[in-house]
């Protein structure tokens, strides 16, 4: 609910406290939630209060994904190793760029056409087999972290076609007449790219990126967990913030989880509140694109412009 709990002026003087109003706790909406629908002649009877909070975790999880504006922003500096470990609460990657001289972030694109794989320090026979006189029966193969395609492809030199002069580059490229046609745009770039070790958790990219300022927009689950402690770790229910935009379709998400849950809830009412779930998280992604009529007034007026061929 949308109650104040600070004076404007403790709002203002507080650094730390701008822009919370937008967001509500887990905490206060597991409470309005169990207020509301759970009790006698409700919708929910003899419910366990743990149940709602997994069911509440379990909605804030599943909106974070693409519903809710849940991304995290990183700025780091991309190391002489050209590796760079992914967040601790790290989901999916939303954007990576690096930022130039004038503060302008320079997309950084993945590529499809590389890997690390497991590189085997092993000799292998003319028929494909490993060499077992290297090591005995019950000695395992050995692997390296970085293989010698990784090794490669952070060792590329750098080409950077936008600092040369136009006349070296017909002199270097003119030659080749109708063969440079057929290029493929998704590689037509000189930001750089990058890869992902899905299995090693690491982003690994191009040598022209080494000492760029880097930033990685990522998106995390939305909870926030106590702490790190040997009895830590659980999932800390006030800090773990929900936009009031989003709030009803949270309470639509624990509902049809509790009920889908109950061998006696009756299969229209299930229908029901699963219809309900699924326009409340509608409603809630369009309030959250939030798109401007001006703004997109604006971008629209650029369509009415003659593109030459």
């Amino acid at each position: 609910m949308a109650i104040l709990t600070t004076r404007a002026d403790q709002y203002y003087a507080n650094s730390g406290d701008h822009g919370n109003y937008r967001y509500i706790s887990l905490a206060e909406i597991i409470d309005s939630f169990a207020a509301t629908y759970v009790g006698p002649n409700k919708l929910c009877q003899n419910v366990l209060h743990m149940d709602i909070n997994f069911h509440a975790a379990r909605a804030l999880q599943e909106l974070s994904y693409d519903t809710l504006t849940c991304t995290k922003d990183w700025e780091v500096v991309v190391p002489d190793g050209l590796v760079l470990v992914t967040p601790i609460d790290y989901i999916n990657y939303v954007k990576l760029a690096w930022t130039d001289g004038n503060g302008i972030q320079r997309i950084i694109y993945p590529t499809s056409k590389t890997s690390n794989p497991l590189d085997v320090n092993h000799t292998v026979t003319s028929e494909g087999a490993f060499d077992t006189s290297a090591f005995s029966s019950d000695q395992d193969l050995t692997t390296d972290e970085n293989s010698d395609t990784v090794d490669k492809f952070k060792n590329q030199s750098p080409v950077d076609l936008g600092s040369t002069d136009s006349d070296d580059v017909d002199d270097l490229y003119g030659h080749l007449k109708g063969q440079r046609y057929g290029i493929d745009p998704q590689y037509a770039q000189g930001n750089g790219t990058f890869f992902i070790d899905e299995s090693a958790g690491k982003f690994h990219f191009s040598s022209n990126l080494a000492g760029k300022t880097l930033v990685l927009k990522y998106i995390s689950d939305g909870l926030v967990t106590s702490g790190f402690g040997p009895n830590d770790g659980s999932i800390d229910l006030t800090a773990s913030m929900v936009p009031k935009m989003a709030e009803e379709a949270i309470y639509k998400h624990i509902l049809y989880g509790i009920l889908s849950a109950r061998r006696d809830t009756d299969p229209s009412t299930l229908l029901l509140v699963k219809k309900e779930r699924f326009a409340e998280t509608r409603k809630a992604k369009l309030r959250l694109s939030n798109i401007k009529l001006e703004e997109l007034t604006q971008v629209l007026r650029g369509s009415s412009k003659i593109i030459k061929h």
